[in-house]
C-alpha cells in the first residue's frame, strides 16, 4: 500500500509521513479526491477487476469517506479476495 500511496502524493510527502493501517487518506496522508480515485486506479490493476473500490467507496456517507483508512481498505481487499 505504501508504494501506491508514493507513487499517487510524491516520495517527497511519504518520506515525513509514518503510515500504519490506521492513516487517514484525508487527516493523515492528506489526500484529495483526485488522489484517492488514483490510489484506487493502482489497487484494482494490483489485485484485480474482483476489486471495485469505486463502487465500494461510492456506497459511503461523506462521514465514513473523510475517516476512510488504509485498515478499511485492506479488509475490503481480504473481503474480495475470500469471496472468489
Amino acid at each position: 500500500m505504501k508504494q501506491f500511496i508514493t507513487e499517487v502524493i510524491g516520495e517527497e510527502f511519504v518520506e515525513e509521513m509514518d503510515i500504519t493501517p490506521q492513516s487517514s487518506f484525508t487527516k493523515d496522508l492528506e489526500m484529495d479526491s483526485i488522489e484517492i480515485v488514483s490510489f484506487s486506479e493502482k489497487i484494482k490493476t494490483h489485485f484485480g477487476e474482483q476489486i471495485d473500490f469505486t463502487g465500494w467507496l461510492s456506497a459511503m456517507d461523506l462521514d465514513q469517506l473523510i475517516n476512510l483508512n488504509l485498515e478499511m481498505i485492506i479488509n475490503y481487499i481480504h473481503e474480495c479476495q475470500s469471496s472468489r
